[in-house]
């Protein structure tokens, strides 16, 4: 398990009669991160960087490690409205937002739905919007070690990733990918990790200030999908990563860290 931050903390905040499980740490004002299909993975280096001037919020998502699953919940609409909920209730906007992967498609449907929620927007890799050419990989066949491994583009070279997976996968953990990725099957299946709709919702945040991360050899959701993006949210900018997959975060974690703070500033 990764070094946690000292101040790390967790909360458990009613929303809509769900317990959401929120964990929490670092000072200054409020960073929301969305955590990928796969659950939150740890306090890991690149958000004990950001914490060190932004407090971190990290909710666990309905259904995902310690938050209960709230069964009307059936797509990655009504998670988005949830957190919509959750932001407003809680007094967080316009909150700057960091969404990787299914997270980052979270962020894109609530900025869908009310861009004036966020300040700036960061998407990671987002599923969401189907690749104009390849495929968003179908991880629901292969188990959960070899996702994890898909997710890296040189495992062998990615320390922080070694530390987190590089040995035998425990009972438990092993327990805790299958029911992420449960839940995340119950919420993208149909269609697959996307929504056709998405790219035609998103005009309304056109001028979010929005940056795209991506590795240029991801393997689960490919690069191209960062052009449809960029169309549909007029303004938004792209940086890529060489000799990276999908999580630029591990692989590339000072340079995500340096691009993403001058694009936050303060």
């Amino acid at each position: 398990m990764a070094e946690e931050a000292k101040d790390w903390r967790e909360e458990t905040i009613a929303v809509d009669g769900t317990n959401l499980v929120v964990e929490k740490g670092g000072a200054g004002k409020p960073l929301l991160v969305l955590h990928d299909e796969l659950g939150n993975p740890g306090w890991l280096k690149w958000v004990r960087a950001l914490a060190k001037r932004r407090t971190i919020l990290i909710p666990l998502h309905p259904g995902f490690g310690r938050t209960e699953r709230a069964e009307w919940m059936l797509s990655i609409r009504d998670l988005s409205g949830f957190y919509s909920r959750y932001v407003k209730e809680n007094g967080l906007a316009p909150v700057d937002v960091i969404g990787f992967s299914m997270g980052g498609w979270i962020a894109a449907d609530m900025a869908a739905s009310n861009p004036t929620q966020f300040r700036k927007m960061v998407l990671v890799a987002p599923a969401g919007i189907k690749p104009p050419s390849g495929d968003i990989l179908d991880f629901f066949q292969v188990m959960a070690p070899q996702q994890v491994i898909a997710s890296v583009y040189k495992p062998a070279e990615t320390p922080e990733f070694n530390e987190l997976y590089g040995g035998p996968m425990l009972p438990e953990q092993f327990e805790r990918f299958e029911e992420a990725r449960a839940q995340t099957a119950r919420l993208a299946w149909t269609p697959y990790m996307h929504n056709p709709t998405l790219p035609h919702l998103l005009g309304v945040a056109a001028g979010l200030p929005t940056l795209l991360v991506w590795g240029k050899q991801d393997a689960v959701v490919p690069l191209s999908a960062a052009d449809a993006y960029l169309n549909a949210i007029k303004g938004a900018r792209l940086v890529t990563f060489d000799n990276c997959g999908h999580r630029p975060e591990i692989e590339k974690s000072a340079e995500f860290v340096r691009e993403v703070e001058a694009f936050l500033g303060e």
